[in-house]
């Protein structure tokens, strides 16, 4: 028995690039726009991008840099400033967990010390 092997020729072009892609927020970093809208562009069709495992977003450098020019100006973004609230916003989406966590451990340690100490 002789087993066929099928290619699939975009999936060859995506595993066998040595160039390192671009994650949303490495995106939402190089034009200066919050991760959302980063994602809402690519949905649009206005960001060139692909999903991989059909659910992450991911970007090709070279690509982002021909169209960084034409999404500033078009959409008339301003030049690398992320409002303070949405970097806050960010922070605490992507880090929740670990601040939770620490002040888990913070309240654990703190009533362990305070019946050691009395």
């Amino acid at each position: 028995m002789t087993t066929k092997r099928i290619s699939y020729p975009s999936c060859q072009k995506i595993f066998n690039m040595k160039e390192k892609l671009l994650t949303t927020r490495e995106v939402s970093h190089l034009l200066g726009l919050t991760e959302q809208e980063v994602i809402d562009l690519a949905n649009t069709n206005l960001l060139p991008s692909f999903k991989v495992a059909g659910e992450f977003l991911r970007f090709r450098k070279e690509e982002i840099f021909k169209v960084k020019e034409t999404i500033k100006n078009k959409y008339n973004l301003p030049e690398k400033k992320h409002r303070l609230k949405d970097t806050f916003r960010e922070f605490f989406y992507f880090n929740d967990f670990y601040i939770v966590s620490a002040l888990i451990i913070i309240v654990l340690l703190w009533t362990i010390l305070k019946d050691l100490v009395l």
